[in-house]
C-alpha cells in the first residue's frame, strides 16, 4: 500500500476536521452549547466517515488481483467530500430548527451530497479509475447519508418517525447477512435490478428536497410514506433471496421477469392515467390551485405524463409545484393520488404505450460510461 494515500487519508481528516471548527466559529444564531452540540455531532460523523474509508484503503484498486491506484483519485476524493457534507447535514440533529435563511442550511447541505453521488462515479468512470473502494465507499455513504437526513427531517416535523425504517433497512440488512456468515448459513446472491439503484437515487434525492424550508407538512409526510412502501418491499425481497427463502432459479427470475413485464404494460400507464384525473378534479375543485397559470402548468405537464413524453420528469414538475402550492393544508384523496402516481411513476418510470422516454434512459444509466 503507497503511503501516499495514507497521508492522503490523514490530511483529508486534519482538513475537515478544521473546517468543522470554521463553521463552528461562524454559527452565530445558535447558543453557546447548542454550537458545541453541533461541533460534537458534526465531528463524530466526520470521523465516522473517514474511519470507513481508512479501513477500506487496500480495496483502492479496480479488481482484487489488481495492484492499487497511486493515490485515491479525483472520484474517491469527491465520495469523501460527500461524507464530509453529510457531517455537516448531521451537526444539526437534535437541534432547534433555525429561521429565516439559516433555516436552508441543512438542507442545501444534504442537496449537494445528493448531487455528489451521482458525479463521483461520472468522474471514476471517465478518468477510468473505478475501484473496489469507491464502490463499497459510494454504498456506505448512501447509508449514512439516509440515516442522518431522515433523523433530521423527522425532527422538523417533515416525515412520520416510521420512515426511519428505510434508514435502518440497510444495517439490518447487512447484520442478517453477517449473522448467516457467522452461523455457516448460506447467502445467495442477489438477482440484478436497475430498480435498487433507482429507487436508492430518488430516495436521497426526496430527503434533500424536503428538508429545504419551502416544502411543509403534511404533505411531505404523505410522499415519504409513497417513497418508503416500494423501498421496504425491495428489501423484503432482497433478504427473501439471499436468505433462500426464494431460491435465484429460473422459475423466480421469470416470475419476476412477468411481474415486471405486467407493470410495464398495465401498472404504470395506469398510474399516468390516475395522475392525469386526478389533476383535472383538483385543478377544477380545490381553491389552493384556482391560479390559471398554475392550472394550465399542471394540466399541460399533466398531459405529458399521459401520453408518456419525459413522464418521469413530469411526475416531479407535477409533485413539485403541488407541494409548493398546497403548503401545509390537509392532504385529501385527490391530492393523495397525485402524490403516490407521481412518486411510483418516478420510481418505476412510465412503462409501455409512451412516446418519449428520455428520462428512463437518463436514471438508469451510469454516467461517464462512453456510448451511453
Amino acid at each position: 500500500m503507497h503511503s501516499s494515500i495514507k497521508n492522503e487519508i490523514s490530511l483529508a481528516f486534519f482538513l475537515g476536521l478544521a473546517t468543522l471548527i470554521a463553521v463552528f466559529f461562524s454559527i452565530t444564531y445558535f447558543t453557546h452549547l447548542n454550537a458545541i452540540q453541533w461541533l460534537l455531532f458534526a465531528s463524530g460523523i466526520w470521523l465516522f466517515s473517514c474511519w470507513q474509508l481508512w479501513k477500506r484503503r487496500e480495496l483502492n484498486r479496480p479488481t482484487e488481483n489488481a495492484a492499487p491506484y497511486p493515490t485515491l483519485g479525483w472520484a474517491n476524493r469527491l465520495t469523501l467530500l460527500r461524507g464530509g457534507l453529510i457531517a455537516l447535514t448531521g451537526g444539526f440533529l437534535f437541534q432547534p430548527q433555525a429561521v429565516s435563511w439559516a433555516a436552508w442550511i441543512p438542507g442545501l447541505f444534504y442537496t449537494l451530497a445528493a448531487i455528489l453521488d451521482r458525479m463521483d462515479g461520472f468522474v471514476a468512470r471517465r478518468n477510468k479509475q473505478t475501484s473496489l473502494l469507491g464502490s463499497e465507499l459510494d454504498t456506505v455513504y448512501d447509508a449514512l447519508g439516509l440515516l442522518v437526513a431522515p433523523l433530521l427531517a423527522v425532527g422538523y416535523g417533515k416525515i412520520h418517525w416510521s420512515f426511519l425504517l428505510v434508514s435502518v433497512a440497510y444495517y439490518i440488512f447487512m447484520w442478517g447477512l453477517h449473522w448467516r456468515t457467522t452461523h455457516n448459513l448460506a447467502v445467495y446472491p442477489l438477482l440484478p435490478s436497475m430498480l435498487r439503484r433507482t429507487l436508492a437515487g430518488f430516495q436521497m434525492g426526496f430527503v434533500a428536497i424536503i428538508l429545504l424550508p419551502c416544502f411543509e407538512a403534511p404533505l411531505t409526510i404523505v410522499i415519504g410514506i409513497a417513497f418508503m412502501l416500494p423501498i421496504l418491499v425491495g428489501f423484503i425481497v432482497d433478504w427473501l433471496i439471499v436468505s433462500g427463502r426464494v431460491l435465484s432459479t429460473t422459475n423466480t427470475t421469470q416470475f419476476f421477469d412477468r411481474l415486471a413485464q405486467f407493470s410495464q404494460i398495465f401498472f404504470q400507464p395506469l398510474l399516468r392515467a390516475i395522475l392525469c384525473f386526478a389533476l383535472l378534479l383538483l385543478t377544477s375543485n380545490d381553491y389552493h390551485f384556482s391560479s390559471v397559470l398554475l392550472q394550465c402548468v399542471l394540466l399541460a405537464t399533466g398531459c405529458m405524463v399521459l401520453f408518456g413524453l419525459a413522464a418521469r420528469a413530469g411526475a416531479l414538475v407535477i409533485l413539485i409545484l403541488v407541494a409548493l402550492a398546497q403548503n401545509d393544508n390537509a392532504v385529501n384523496t385527490i391530492s393523495a393520488a397525485i402524490i403516490f402516481s407521481s412518486v411510483w411513476l418516478m420510481l418505476l418510470g412510465s412503462g409501455r404505450f409512451s412516446l418519449w422516454q428520455w428520462d428512463d434512459h437518463w436514471v438508469n444509466r451510469r454516467d461517464g460510461e462512453e456510448n451511453v
